[in-house]
């Protein structure tokens, strides 16, 4: 059998007639009018997503994990995340793509938007349902032309969102405990292939692993260990939609030993092996 491989989009390759090459903002009806075929098979982006959406139903899967479309929920996408989406009845909203350059001549700090949690490429965070109070950001940055005005409008909505949207359940928590938290996700994106061991990032926080240990379990009901290897099967199953590696490249790419050691880590933690994984999405 064929292995079908996860196409990844740019902005360029969907935009075709647009001479911008780092940000895209439309309707979303029009969009999906285009866009249709390639909208409903799971594909990843190499830049930023954002959808809003006014009216529909139906399901968009993130990163393996279905979600149920609603009118006023926005979605918000890093690089690489693998979705789908499966509308039913007549879809509108607003659709923003940007590339991870977009703002990088705007801010001193290229990282900056690794600060907001829906954008840290944790699926069940990238979901936000907001209110109808929403729309005029988006109608304005429909009618922007200035570049540096579209920045700056972002970034207010972006920051609107974290702080008073329906984020997650430790808003209200202390800011030093929810920087912690947020740190340990952002340097497990960074090192999940090196660093396995609560300990190595315990280090990094300047904390001791059973501080990290016990934060996790209060906030998130896991221990660090469970975080980070999610993180790795994540990017397993990323990987295990690339037609052109191996089970082997895989492996080695993720930082396991050997073949065999990465078989046991994934059927131990999915319950099939990462062939079967394979074929079972093949054949979704």
């Amino acid at each position: 059998m064929a292995r079908a491989t996860i196409p990844v989009y740019d902005i360029c390759t969907i935009d075709k007639n647009g001479h911008e090459r780092d940000l895209m903002i439309e309707r979303f009806g029009g969009y999906l009018d285009k866009h249709y075929q390639a909208l409903h098979n799971a594909h990843r982006h190499s830049f930023y997503h954002l959808v809003l959406f006014t009216k529909g139903s139906g399901t968009h899967t993130i990163d393996f994990v279905k979600f149920d479309v609603a009118p006023y929920q926005a979605y918000f996408m890093a690089p690489g995340q693998v979705h789908s989406w499966d509308f039913k009845g007549e879809t509108d909203g607003y659709i923003i793509h940007f590339s991870a350059d977009f703002f990088r001549p705007f801010l001193l700090n290229p990282s900056y938007l690794e600060q907001f949690s829906f954008f840290n490429g944790i699926s069940s965070q990238c979901v936000c349902q907001l209110t109808p109070e929403i729309i005029p950001v988006f109608e304005a940055l429909l009618t922007t032309v200035n570049k540096d005005l579209i920045r700056v409008r972002l970034l207010e909505m972006f920051m609107m969102v974290e702080n008073n949207g329906n984020r997650n359940n430790y808003d209200n928590l202390p800011n030093h405990t929810s920087t912690l938290l947020k740190s340990f996700q952002q340097l497990i994106n960074q090192y999940y292939r090196s660093m396995r061991l609560p300990k190595e990032y315990a280090e990094l926080l300047y904390i001791t692993p059973n501080h990290l240990n016990a934060l996790c379990r209060e906030l998130l009901g896991k221990t660090a260990g469970d975080v980070i290897r999610e993180r790795v099967l994540l990017e397993a199953k990323r990987l295990l939609t690339n037609a052109g590696m191996n089970i082997l490249e895989i492996a080695y790419e993720l930082n396991f030993k050997d073949n065999s050691y990465f078989t046991r880590f994934f059927k131990n933690y999915e319950g099939i092996t990462p062939e079967e994984f394979r074929k079972k999405f093949i054949n979704q």
